[in-house]
């Protein structure tokens, strides 16, 4: 049957459209990678896990960089090292890092640290992961020199530190009031490192400088910031207006919230700014324009994205302006809030500004109340905010309450510092109980914390005060050679000692400091010890003690160089009584005209190098043990060392 064109081209046409397929999509293609769904869903957990351990630089350089760093010559060995990629983290060492992630959960930190430097030459190097983890805990437990200790040990190490390290460092130094060592570690990361800093970089240094009242410092660093390519980032701008209103300067804050406006628009997103405005608008008495800001970032059916910190700075605003009732409700609702890990509204900062607030309030049962109630939401007390409540508490005649709260810390796995065992000392001295001052400040010590000079100054001039004298002459003793004692210091024992007559151990205080360091012992303390003695009729000891310690010193340096001499003498002549007499010839040396002198100066012409020494000395050994003919046996060498020496002698 023939078929006219127009129907074949028509049934062509309906062929077409049946075979037809549609292009697959972007999904179906990505899942082709891959030979179930579900291990598409594993790939893209391992990729976010990734990116939340080590942020993608490229967006930070494209973005906020203009100007690359130029990345090391590895031909070159004296250029920096550069830091290892997150996917070092496998196999082994990924269990390794796992491992002291489980101890510092259990809040084992020492374990954590000793079992990282183990592993550094082992097998199973750590990552730099591994010790950032390490050194983020010891951080957040204030535990600085540890911290310090364990940067210093993988530097020599070899490990090469990222973005993240230098923080941790920064942070460190920031908190031990370090601003300049800080910013040196800032310049070296910008100018040595082979990678540029990230914008928690300069929240850190930027908060870390207002926390040390440096806020001008601040402010250069803000500009700095933006003129490397940054924007403009809300914590750094929250934190700098914070600054100016705990100054008190309320046009420097509502200046920098007109340049962050100018900046980022009027539809920016920064709880913290809130805050910050707030205050500034407090600090002018714009009560109701403060109100008004609390509410639209705060308040019922806000659209303003508010986290932990950003509702902290509302909160301590609320809380100092006599606005407490709100910042209590607005808690409550916080608390309510709080789900982790999706909604994070609640941190420790938020439990230490409703305590400071009850505590200002004068409810310190209510301030204790809440400060235990952290666990129910999932919040762990540092040693700061127990340092701060028991700081409250003993300003109020409340010592018993502080002592609970400190005898607590060792079950939530809190260290207590130099600050804890001071304002309990300080305290037990204002109560009249200076036994427990006394033991604080013992324990203070057991636990290898170190106070300062000026605190062991109020222990001994506490215990002085109420007549236990020996108690602290214990104390000087204890602390004399791990504190560099000033002249004050010691007047203030050796007047103590005086009063009670006991001049003998002033003395003996003033001897251990001629024979340990005798620059110490000053003029001034000099005089001042002869004018004590004196008033006993003994002011000529000092002098007579000055100079029996010089006596002694001079006597031990001849006892001990007249020992060496004796070992020396000793030494040749063991030498020479083992060497056969044939290797050393008279050669005209006649011992009836022979003076002292030329004796001495024989005896040190004599002398026989070391290693001909060991050599003559051995091969001798083995003639003595039973081998008659060993000496025929002497190396060509020695023979020839032993004539010349030999030689020596008889031309004197």
């Amino acid at each position: 049957m023939a078929l006219s064109k127009p129907s074949i081209l028509s049934h062509l046409k309906t062929l077409t459209q049946f075979t037809q397929t549609p292009p697959p999509s972007l999904i179906s293609l990505r899942l082709l990678s891959f030979a179930t769904p579900e291990d598409a869903a594993a790939d893209r957990r391992r990729r976010k896990r990734r990116l939340r351990i080590e942020p993608p630089l490229n967006s930070l350089r494209l973005s906020q960089q203009p100007q690359q760093t130029p990345r090391p010559n590895p031909n070159n060995p004296d250029a920096p090292k550069l830091p290892e990629h997150a996917s070092v983290l496998t196999g082994k060492r990924l269990e390794l890092h796992n491992n002291i992630l489980k101890l510092i959960r259990v809040n084992d930190l020492e374990e954590a640290a000793l079992l990282t430097r183990h592993s550094i030459y082992s097998n199973c190097k750590p990552s730099i992961f591994t010790c950032n983890s390490v050194m983020a805990a010891q951080l957040r437990q204030s535990k600085y020199s540890d911290l310090l200790s364990l940067h210093r040990f993988i530097t020599q190490a070899g490990v090469a530190g990222n973005v993240v390290t230098h923080n941790l460092l920064i942070n460190a130094y920031l908190d031990c009031r370090k601003t300049d060592t800080a910013l040196e570690n800032y310049r070296l990361l910008i100018n040595e490192a082979p990678f540029n800093p990230s914008s928690t970089t300069y929240r850190i240094l930027v908060r870390g400088l207002v926390d040390n009242d440096k806020i001008e410092k601040g402010v250069e660093l803000k500009n700095e910031m933006l003129e490397k390519g940054f924007e403009a980032d809300k914590v750094v701008y929250s934190s700098l207006m914070w600054g100016f209103a705990k100054k008190g300067n309320a046009e420097g804050v509502f200046e920098l919230y007109e340049e962050l406006r100018n900046k980022v628009g009027d539809d920016f997103v920064g709880g913290g700014v809130y805050g910050s405005l707030m205050k500034g608008y407090f600090l002018k008495g714009m009560e109701s324009e403060a109100m008004e800001c609390y509410k639209e970032c705060a308040g019922e059916g806000s659209k303003v994205k508010m986290d932990a910190v950003a509702y902290n700075y509302v909160l301590d605003a609320l809380s100092k302006n006599g606005k407490f009732d709100e910042a209590l409700k607005l808690f409550e609702r916080m608390l309510t809030e709080h789900s982790p890990p999706k909604t994070l509204s609640v941190n420790l900062g938020s439990y230490n500004v409703i305590v400071d607030g009850y505590c200002a309030e004068g409810k310190f049962s209510e301030a204790i109340e809440v400060f235990k109630s952290m666990g129910e939401k999932r919040c762990a007390p540092d040693t700061l905010s127990y340092n701060n409540l028991i700081e409250q508490l003993c300003k109020n005649n409340m010592l018993a309450e502080g002592e609970e709260l400190y005898r607590g810390m060792d079950e939530k796995g809190v260290s207590p510092d130099e600050f804890t065992f001071v304002l309990l000392m300080d305290t037990c001295f204002e109560e009249d109980r200076p036994d427990d001052a006394a033991g604080y400040f013992k324990t203070m010590v057991e636990a290898k914390l170190r106070p300062n000079l000026a605190v062991y100054g109020r222990c001994v001039e506490g215990l002085v005060k109420v007549g236990k004298v020996d108690e602290a002459k214990s104390f000087f003793d204890m602390m004399v050679g791990k504190l560099r004692m000033d002249d004050a210091s010691y007047k203030f024992i050796m007047k103590s000692l005086f009063d009670v007559g006991k001049p003998d151990e002033v003395l003996a205080i003033v001897g251990s400091m001629l024979r340990d360091d005798p620059s110490d012992f000053t003029a001034e303390l000099q005089e001042f010890a002869k004018e004590e003695l004196g008033k006993l009729g003994r002011e000529d000891e000092v002098v007579k003690l000055m100079e029996d310690v010089e006596r002694e010193k001079a006597e031990a340096i001849a006892a001990a160089a007249e020992a060496a001499e004796k070992a020396k003498a000793s030494a040749r002549a063991a030498v020479s009584s083992l060497i056969p007499s044939k290797l050393f010839g008279n050669k005209g040396l006649d011992d009836s005209s022979a003076n002292t002198e030329n004796a001495e100066t024989t005896a040190e012409n004599l002398e026989v190098p070391a290693e001909k020494e060991e050599n003559v000395l051995d091969q001798v050994g083995d003639a003595g043990s039973g081998n008659a003919d060993s000496t025929e046996e002497l190396k060509a060498s020695d023979v020839i060392e032993a004539e010349v020496i030999s030689d020596r002698a008889g031309s004197i």
